[in-house]
């Protein structure tokens, strides 16, 4: 019995451990959340107006009381309060009425500078641990479908612990007291227009429940804040789902006034309150709205620029392939580009059809192979006849062919590009055998193993990866298929596929699934259908191809 109680121990000390590793990043950023939050609340706490975490305006001079209430501090007479507070008196009585007396020394305690009312701010910091628990489970990998990056953690942070500040310290301005007004200062929308434009929508659903929660604790629990931020939040995350021009901020921005307004007004008619404040609160709350989306615009460069994202305003920017870095690429290695080109078609319309950053996956296949602009030769896209690897060593071929990946890398990194686009462009080939090279330093060492001959890269990791490799793989393959049909274009990409997923096994760390893979491949069939069959013969064009033919032929004997 004790040594299987020894084992569970060391089991689940092993397993306590293993999560803790696994998912030590995101336990930091929220031990340091928590930790700010609290101290935003214990200045709430020890400011606000409050007895045994209830307000004083839930006591009433004359009402029967329903619940005893004892001093936890001694308070001294002073002008404004002449009343006397000694520490552990009872100062009322459940069942009976709440004298004048009673109602001063409960007000007394309130307002009292170094009374602090410690059993509010408990209630506050356990509901605020469960909102961090909810939240570290929120953006784990498992339900994000991604691994969150520290500095997207960090931003997130900077802004809950700004809306909780504004909510908090907004409360206690005596016009935005209100449950109807408060929600004008609350900078949920902003907050949530920055997130969806840097990191997508799905988080910013995830922090729009967050925030919303974090409103519920700073706004002393009450509930019309909690559901106008999340609303509000929902919406905002929505309106810019598709937006691809900067200037859609200001469309968006009117969407969410117009919104805004409408959420307002229905939470005021299903609360039951009268509208002789509803000019206020509603042009506040449109007016939250188009501020919101404006300073998300003035923000959004900086911080993508700052934290190096893939966001859909940067991503439309190195999607012109007119970049200096994409020109230089069509002039020194013109095969090269129209191979990137293609390749990002592909890409695109397969990761559309999946669901998948369709746009994420254009950009990183426009510069997935820039690295070839310095050996450009040595690939063959870009040879006119002679290839140089027949005059060179099987080993020093691999390194010139195996650098381009680095090389990729390395300029994408010099030009800034964002993470994402150099993620995919350093996982592009995996660690896959280059077979050709192989097989011929294999006639003359039958002893090589193919792990001298892979490339060095990681596995695919995200979906839009796994889908630029496999556009990749089918474009650069697909050129040397005879007489490609329909039919022979789906069973040849098939086993193209299959052999990266089974053989391989290039996949394996890749959230792909069966399903995906089936659209991507009746995708890319669909592509280049239509592109080999779409050029037509014009008139002498085919006799013009013959006499060449046969030319090349008789100078080749």
């Amino acid at each position: 019995m004790q040594n299987n109680k020894k084992r569970m121990f060391a089991d689940f000390a092993f397993t306590a451990e293993k999560f803790i590793r696994e998912h030590k990043v995101l336990l930091i950023a929220f031990i340091v959340f928590f930790a700010s939050v609290s101290v935003l609340n214990f200045v709430d706490t020890s400011t606000s107006e409050t007895v045994e975490s209830f307000r004083i305006e839930d006591f009433e001079e004359g009402a029967i009381a329903d619940r005893n209430i004892y001093a936890r501090t001694t308070l001294e007479p002073d002008i404004a309060n002449p009343v006397s507070i000694q520490e552990g008196e009872r100062i009322i009585h459940k069942g009976f009425k709440i004298t004048a007396e009673e109602y001063s020394k409960l007000k007394k305690l309130a307002e009292a500078p170094s009374y602090i009312d410690y059993r509010a701010f408990a209630d506050i910091e356990l509901f605020l641990l469960l909102v961090f628990a909810f939240y570290f489970f929120l953006f784990t990998p498992v339900l994000l479908k991604r691994t969150v990056e520290m500095t997207e953690l960090i931003l997130q942070g900077v802004l809950l612990v700004f809306i909780y500040a504004c909510t908090v310290f907004g409360g206690k301005v005596h016009f935005f007291s209100s449950v109807y007004t408060l929600p004008i200062l609350i900078p949920s929308s902003f907050c949530v227009f920055l997130i969806a434009i840097l990191y997508g929508q799905t988080s910013a659903v995830y922090f729009s429940i967050i925030s919303a929660m974090i409103t519920y604790a700073a706004a002393k629990f009450q509930i019309v804040p909690c559901l106008f931020t999340l609303a509000s939040g929902i919406a905002a995350s929505r309106i810019v789902r598709k937006i691809e021009k900067r200037t859609d901020m200001v469309f968006s921005s009117l969407l969410l006034c117009v919104l805004n307004m409408v959420f307002m007004s229905v939470l005021k008619i299903i609360f039951n309150d009268n509208f002789s404040d509803a000019i206020f609160s509603l042009l506040g709350v449109a007016l939250n709205g188009f501020i919101a989306g404006i300073l998300a615009l003035g923000f959004i460069t900086p911080l993508e620029s700052m934290l190096n994202t893939a966001s859909v305003f940067r991503l439309m920017d190195l999607s012109n392939t007119n970049t200096p870095l994409l020109s230089n690429l069509m002039i020194t290695a013109s095969g090269t580009y129209q191979h990137s080109m293609m390749v990002a078609q592909l890409a695109e319309n397969a990761c559309r059809q999946i669901g998948a950053n369709a746009l994420l996956a254009r950009v990183a296949s426009y510069y997935h192979d820039i690295g070839k602009m310095d050996h450009s030769d040595y690939f063959t896209e870009n040879q006119k006849g002679e290839n140089p690897h027949d005059e060179l060593n099987p080993s020093l071929s691999l390194t010139i062919i195996r650098t381009h990946v680095k090389l990729s890398v390395e300029k994408a990194t010099e030009q800034h590009l964002p993470e994402a686009v150099i993620k995919i462009i350093s996982e592009h080939h995996g660690n896959s055998v280059i077979k050709w090279f192989y097989e011929k330093a294999k006639k003359d060492d039958p002893n090589v193993r193919e792990e001298d001959y892979s490339y060095y890269g990681d596995l695919p990791s995200t979906r839009e990866s796994g889908v630029v490799m496999l556009a990749d793989t089918v474009e650069a393959a697909c050129k040397s298929l005879d007489k490609p049909s329909v039919s022979r274009l789906d069973s040849f990409i098939q086993m193209l596929i299959d052999k990266k997923v089974n053989e391989d096994r290039q996949l394996d760390n890749c959230p792909l699934t069966f399903k995906d893979l089936k659209k991507i491949k009746d995708s890319f069939v669909q592509i280049l259908a239509g592109y080999y069959h779409s050029r037509v013969k014009y008139p002498g064009q085919k006799e013009e191809e013959e006499k060449e033919k046969e030319a090349e032929e008789k100078k080749n004997e």
